[in-house]
């Protein structure tokens, strides 16, 4: 019996990730202390190759602004030496970590983490880490804020720098939370640390003499209190018909959720919302997970600047929006895990290029009030099966002196799977294509 073939060793990782806080280097263990003295290399930013003492012999790299697009850049200039990168607490933790680890591959990436600004941030104020929404604002915008404001949740909001605690603030006030208590909690591990407490219209509004004056290095921990009578979005599908601005194209509220049940979002899925008009239904499926991503389609330039403003202001400004056409304007987007088409359904190849697009299991839902798009939904269903549901939604409204139900228009709607096994559906029995 021939021996077993010896088991290949592993290659030694190229690049070594330090995680360091604001203690530096007197905060360090010995693994990552010897790590930084063997390497020759040292790559970070300013403030943390500055931490370092003269026991580090490398060369010292300084990150480059946009940091990014540079990594493979420096990583190919000192390809074959012994690299060690610093990192910011935990490098995995919305840090380098990640992009050293998709560029390098992670067998080629150790990684040596240092508690995090959230671990420290916790620890200081009490707070149990799996309770808490942490949210970067770190070349992002302020608006990422809306979509985790909740009456009593508690956030943690990672500072891009010194004039994030204002903005912070400010965003709070224009979205009802003005009474939400603010920390700012600065230099977390380091000999320098403090604690600035205050309510976030009192941040927003502070005396002349002295001002707020904040250290670079803070994070912003926010207690959410609504103020009196301000608007409550929940967090699910069918927010308020007023939470959008709209010019009378909006899918109204109770379809609306109707229409997220059936197109099921779930972390990390894209969606294609053909026929935008306020963007509600790209919005709230970006709502229901923040891995969630949509592009809205629409062809109105004066819609689709709205649709930006709505995306802002509830939450989800990632949202792609794209003016133009359909089909045309879905050529080159990347392929969705669903579609929604909510207008043009009777343009020539708008439905076949939405079917076309969709992976085998993708979902397609489709909306419409006229008789015409009704009946080339039929066709569809009878060709490729899912369900078929009219959807009517009745208000009480007053009739003279006394109250009567007023009838919205009913909605038709189809859903449907791709590759379903039409079993499936007990309720289709006809597999011919209406006349």
């Amino acid at each position: 019996m021939s021996p077993a073939p010896p088991v290949p060793t592993p290659a030694p990782p190229t690049v070594t990730v330090v995680g360091i806080g604001a203690d530096g280097w007197d905060g360090l263990a010995a693994t990552s202390r010897t790590a930084l003295q063997d390497a020759e290399v040292l790559v970070g930013g300013a403030r943390q190759l500055a931490l370092l003492p003269a026991s580090c012999p490398g060369e010292r790299v300084t990150w480059p602004t946009p940091l990014r697009p540079a990594v493979p850049r420096i990583l190919a200039a000192h390809a074959g030496r012994r690299i060690a990168v610093l990192a910011s607490g935990d490098p995995m933790f919305y840090g380098i970590g990640r992009a050293l680890c998709d560029v390098a591959g992670a067998d080629a990436v150790r990684v040596l983490p240092h508690p995090s600004s959230v671990s420290y941030a916790c620890a200081r104020l009490g707070w149990a880490v799996e309770d808490i929404e942490v949210v970067t604002l770190v070349g992002r915008p302020v608006a990422g804020l809306a979509a985790g404001l909740h009456e009593g949740r508690r956030l943690l909001v990672l500072s891009a720098g010194a004039a994030t605690p204002a903005q912070v603030a400010a965003f709070l006030c224009e979205q009802g939370f003005g009474p939400s208590r603010m920390r700012v909690l600065e230099q977390l591990g380091g000999a320098l640390e403090r604690h600035v407490d205050a309510t976030a219209q009192d941040w927003a509004t502070p005396p002349a003499d002295p001002p707020h004056v904040v250290d670079p290095l803070n994070v912003v921990a926010v207690e959410c209190r609504r103020a009196p009578g301000a608007r409550r979005l929940g967090a699910v599908p069918g927010l308020p018909d007023d939470a959008y601005e709209h010019d009378g194209q909006l899918t109204k509220r109770h379809v609306r959720a109707a229409t997220l049940a059936a197109l099921a979002p779930a972390p990390g899925e894209l969606l294609w919302d053909v026929g935008g008009g306020a963007g509600s239904i790209a919005i709230e499926w970006m709502r229901t997970h923040r891995s969630c991503r949509a592009v809205t389609v629409e062809r109105d330039p004066s819609r689709s600047e709205r649709i930006v403003r709505n995306a802002v202001r509830l939450g989800v400004p990632a949202l792609q929006v794209v003016t133009g056409s359909a089909p045309e304007a879905l050529v080159d987007l990347p392929a969705p895990d669903a579609v929604f088409v909510g207008g043009g359904l009777t343009v020539p190849g708008v439905l076949e290029a939405c079917w076309d697009a969709l992976p085998v299991g993708g979902r397609l839902v489709a909306n419409t009030v006229t008789l015409e798009s009704e009946a080339l939904l039929a066709r569809w269903y009878h060709l490729h099966g899912g369900e078929l549901v009219r959807l009517a939604v009745a208000h009480a409204a007053p009739v003279g002196g006394f109250t009567g139900w007023r009838q919205a228009m009913p909605v038709t709607q189809w859903a449907v799977r791709k590759g379903a096994d039409r079993a499936d559906h007990p309720d289709h029995t006809s597999a011919g294509v209406d006349g």
